[in-house]
C-alpha cells in the first residue's frame, strides 16, 4: 500500500508550543507529553471511509492519519483490525442494550501494546534510532522488544520483579536486554531516567515519545468503522498509563473534524482496580490531575500504575465526553473473567475483565441505560496471564472411568 502521511508536526497540549516531527522529540519544555498533528483537510481529500474499506485489514489502513512518511519504514506483523465481538449472554444477564468487546487478545504479541509498538518502532526507525529503552509492567516491553527485533533496533527494558514471567521470556527471546527491579513501574522509570544519559538510548517510556498514542488511537478508528461509521454510546477502557483512552479520544476528535462522524461522542469510561485508582480518585474530586496512589496492588498488573504522566489527558477525555471513572474490586475482576469465559467462550486478561466489571457496575447504578450500546476494550489474551487463576482439579486413575 502506497500512502501519504498527512503529519504536520507535534504540539504540546498544555503550552501549545510546536515541534518538528523530522527530529527525535520527547516531552515539551514544560514537561507535558506531545501530540501529533495532521493536515486533516488534506487527509480528507486523500482518503475517505469508502477508500479505507478497500485496504488491507491492518491498522495501516489509516496511514494518512499515522506519522510514518515512507512506507519502507513500516514495521508490521499484521497488527490491527481485531474483532468487535457482541456479547449476548452477558448482555442478557445484566440487561445491557448492545454490548460489544473489542478483543485485542488476538493481535501480534497477544495485547493491544502491539499497536503502539508497531507505530512507535516504525517512526523510530524512520528517524534513525538504534536503541530504545523503556520501563514496563510487562506487555509493552514484550511488544516493543518484538517489533524492535524486526526493525533491527536494540531494546533495553526494565520490569518490576512481579511482572508476568511470560513477558520476561518474550522480551529476552526477542533479544532485549532485560533488568528486573524490586519495586513498581514508577521505580523502573526513575532508574531508566538516571541511566539513559550515559548510553544515549531513545526513551520510549509511556508518553515520553509521541508516537505510541498514534498506534493506540487506531482502536478508536476501528470501533467506529466496524459499527458502520457510527459511534457507540459508551466505550470502557482499563486505565494504567492511559495511552489507549487518550488515543481513542484523539481518533474521535479527528474523525469529527474529517466529517466522518457527527457531533455526538461516546462517553468514555476509565476503569481502574480499587487497589490502584489514582484516576478514579481525581475524577471524584473533579481534579485536572491525579495524585500518586501509595501502596498500589492489583491482580490486573497492567493497570498497576500509581501515577500516569498523561493523567491530565485521560481526565480531559472523560470530562469532555461526559464520561466517568470507576473502580472495581479484585473479586469483581476474577468473577467477571470467569463469567465471560464460561458464558461467552472468551478467556481474556484481568485488565479486560476489569473493564467489563466496571460496565456492570455502571449498568446496575443506572448510569448506563438499557437501550444504550457499550463497547469494552479487552486489552489482551488470558493466556498471557497463566498464574491469574488457580484450580484444584480431580485426578482420574489411568484404569478408571469418569
Amino acid at each position: 500500500m502506497n500512502t501519504q502521511s498527512c503529519i504536520t508536526g507535534l504540539v504540546c497540549p498544555k503550552c501549545k508550543k510546536r515541534y518538528t516531527h523530522r527530529e527525535l522529540q520527547h516531552l515539551c519544555q514544560c514537561g507535558s507529553p506531545l501530540l501529533v498533528e495532521y493536515d486533516l483537510e488534506r487527509a480528507g481529500y486523500l482518503v475517505d471511509p469508502e477508500t479505507i474499506k478497500t485496504r488491507p485489514v491492518t491498522l495501516w489502513r489509516y496511514a494518512e492519519l499515522l506519522p510514518v512518511l515512507d512506507d519502507a519504514n513500516i514495521v508490521s506483523l499484521g497488527e490491527g483490525f481485531t474483532p468487535l465481538t457482541i456479547l449476548p449472554a452477558i448482555a442478557a444477564k445484566y440487561a445491557f442494550g448492545r454490548l460489544y468487546m473489542k478483543d485485542e487478545g488476538i493481535i501480534p504479541t497477544g495485547t493491544f501494546k502491539a499497536r503502539g509498538a508497531a507505530v512507535g518502532v516504525s517512526k523510530a526507525r524512520e528517524l534513525g534510532v538504534k536503541h530504545v529503552a523503556m520501563p514496563t509492567n510487562g506487555n509493552a516491553g514484550a511488544a516493543w522488544a518484538v517489533y524492535a527485533a524486526r526493525a533491527g533496533i536494540k531494546a533495553h527494558i526494565l520490569m518490576p520483579e512481579d511482572a508476568p514471567r511470560i513477558t520476561r521470556n518474550e522480551s529476552v527471546a526477542a533479544g532485549a536486554q532485560v533488568h528486573l527491579v524490586r519495586g513498581l513501574i514508577s521505580d523502573c522509570g526513575k532508574i531508566l531516567a538516571r541511566s539513559i544519559p550515559a548510553h544515549g538510548w531513545y526513551d520510549v517510556s509511556t508518553l515520553k515519545e509521541p508516537y505510541r498514542i498514534e498506534g493506540k488511537k487506531t482502536m478508536g478508528y476501528e470501533i467506529v468503522e466496524q459499527l458502520g461509521w457510527q459511534v457507540p454510546d459508551v466505550i470502557a477502557y482499563p486505565i494504567g498509563g492511559g495511552v489507549g483512552i487518550i488515543g481513542i479520544y484523539k481518533a474521535l476528535q479527528e474523525m469529527q473534524r474529517l466529517g466522518w462522524i457527527g457531533d455526538q461522542l461516546p462517553r468514555l469510561v476509565a476503569v481502574q482496580a480499587e487497589g490502584c485508582a489514582p484516576i478514579v480518585e481525581a475524577y471524584r474530586k473533579k481534579a485536572k490531575e491525579s495524585e500518586f496512589f501509595p501502596d498500589s496492588r492489583t491482580i490486573a498488573f497492567g493497570i498497576n500504575v500509581p501515577k500516569a504522566l498523561g493523567d491530565f489527558l485521560v481526565l480531559e477525555a472523560i470530562y469532555e465526553t461526559e464520561g466517568c471513572a470507576v473502580a472495581v474490586g479484585e473479586a469483581d475482576i476474577i468473577n467477571t473473567l470467569l463469567e465471560l469465559a464460561s458464558l461467552e467462550g472468551s478467556f481474556i486478561c484481568p485488565e479486560g475483565a476489569a473493564a467489563l466489571a466496571g460496565l456492570k457496575k455502571l449498568r446496575a447504578a443506572g448510569w448506563l441505560k438499557a437501550e444504550e450500546t457499550a463497547v469494552l476494550l479487552n486489552t489482551g489474551g488470558g493466556i498471557k496471564y497463566p498464574d491469574t487463576l488457580h484450580f484444584d482439579l480431580p485426578y482420574c486413575p489411568v484404569d478408571g472411568t469418569i
